[in-house]
């Protein structure tokens, strides 16, 4: 099992954070078949062989994605889309440092 684990700083609201990661998950959902749902503060997502959530803090995100030995070669495509779409959104919310 392959693991991409990223941490961010952010200036988003709470709820900026948790549309932003709505969006993320909805397009990588549509990318990749994925289901994802809430509980609390945490995004959680699947399909067979991938799994992970996203954890929002005031200020901090965390994400968490374990693939399946099949899914192991999308490894790097996947994480460049993560960081390519966090880039984005924070660079729009403004400065933000990695973790």
């Amino acid at each position: 099992m392959s693991h991409i684990v990223i941490h961010r700083d952010h200036a988003l609201t709470l709820d900026e954070a948790r549309r932003a990661a709505e969006n993320l998950a909805t397009q990588l959902a549509e990318r990749y078949e994925f289901s994802h749902h809430w509980q609390n503060d945490t995004l959680h997502f699947e399909r067979s062989g991938v799994s992970g959530q996203i954890e929002l803090e005031p200020e901090k995100l965390r994400i968490d994605v374990r693939l399946g030995f099949l899914l192991v070669p999308l490894r790097s495509k996947l994480e460049r889309e993560i960081h390519s779409y966090l880039d984005e959104m924070l660079q729009q919310a403004g400065p933000a440092d990695l973790a």
